[in-house]
This record gives C-alpha cells, structure tokens and sequence, in this order.
C-alpha cells in the first residue's frame, strides 16, 4: 500500500471516530476463535483511541472471522491492493513481519500493534520495523541478498505501475548503492545501528527503499 493508501487508512479511522454513528458497543468476542486482548490494554499499547480500536477490529473481523489470519489469507487481501503486479512474495514477507511470535498466524494485536508504528509511530519506530522486514531470517543482520529479495518482491508487486518500464537487473543494481553506503564498516552485513543511521541522514535512500510506502 502507497503512502495515499496509508493516509486514506488514517482518514477513514478519524473520519469513523468523529461520525455520529461511530460504533459504541464493546468488541463482539463471542463468535471469534481468538479473543483479543482488552481495550484498554491495546489502548495503552498503542496510539489508537478506543473508538478507533473497535472500528479497527469490525473492519478486521468481516476479513478473519476467526480471529486470525494466516499467511494464504492475507497473500488475498494484500493482492486485492496490487491487481497489476503479483503481490505474493512481497505479502509473504510482509506477513512474517507482522507474525512477531512467529506462529504462522497474524492476530487482530499482531496486525494494530504494525499498524500502530507504521501510522503514527516515530522514525525510530518505523525504521525498527523496516529494519524487521528487510532482516528476513530474523537474526539481527540484513545480507545483501535478503535486501535484493525485498527488492525484486516490491517491483514484482508494482508491476506495470512503474514507469519507464524497469529493466531485470534494476533491483540488484539499486541494491548495490544501498548495501554500500549502508555497510559502513563493509563486514558484509547491515546491522540495526547502520540501517537507522545511513537511513535517517540518506533522503534518496529513504524515498528510494520505500520504507514507509511500501510496508502497509
């Protein structure tokens, strides 16, 4: 999803939130498997307001009646946002990103927890949760090659959305200037520390990645 998407996200939250007609009733948990944590405590955990929670979590329950979602679930609602280009890899990645506990399943906290930082969340923040995307086997570095498996995943979802039309080796080659300016101490890996810092002062690199466009 875009940075308009995100925004529209927002907008319909805050537009939920103020309506008359905003939902009032307490989160409907009898016919769900998986029974969210209170209100309150995911208020105190994230920036949403309650009301935007309930909200939240209608729009969540018509999705996944269950409860949760599982990675094939979510691959066909994030394709419904990418009709012109094959969303699969990109989705796949995305949900391991969400499935912070890593047990093959996304609940309604794993999904507003992300969409908490990733909406409203500080720099620091969205970068920690980049950094969480782009390190794919989750041990704490980013390798050239999980950065090209991103990359490669986020022009096969854009398909012919990019204009001019990229060429085959455009990803590696981007990848090639982002790793090297990244890799300060040029030991092969990117750590948590080099990612933040050459982010945060490289706005080519920032825009470039798609950081913050492309994580929703």
């Amino acid at each position: 999803m875009d940075a308009k998407r995100v925004e529209t996200i927002s907008a319909r939250v805050d537009a939920a939130v103020s309506s008359p007609d905003s939902v009032e009733d307490e989160l409907e948990l009898s016919a769900v498997r998986h029974r969210p944590e209170g209100l309150e405590q995911l208020e105190a955990q994230t920036r949403f307001s309650r009301k935007e929670l309930q909200i939240l979590y209608r729009g969540f329950k018509n999705e996944c009646p269950s409860g949760v979602v599982n990675e094939e679930t979510f691959k066909d609602i994030y394709a419904q946002f990418f009709p012109q280009g094959d969303a699969s890899t990109y989705a796949h990645f995305l949900f391991n990103a969400f499935d912070t506990d890593h047990n093959g399943s996304v609940s309604f906290e794993d999904f507003v927890m992300g969409l908490s930082i990733l909406l409203r969340g500080s720099v620091q923040e969205k970068l920690n949760w980049a950094f969480n995307l782009y390190d794919i086997n989750k041990d704490g570095y980013i390798t050239k090659e999980e950065m090209l498996d991103i990359m490669k995943a986020i022009y096969d979802m854009m398909g012919k959305c990019t204009y001019p039309v990229l060429k085959e080796e455009t990803p590696r080659q981007h990848v090639e200037v982002f790793f090297q300016k990244m890799d300060k101490n040029k030991d092969g890996v990117v750590t948590i520390d080099e990612f933040i810092d050459c982010c945060q002062n490289d706005e080519n690199i920032m825009r470039s990645m798609h950081l913050f466009e492309n994580v929703l």
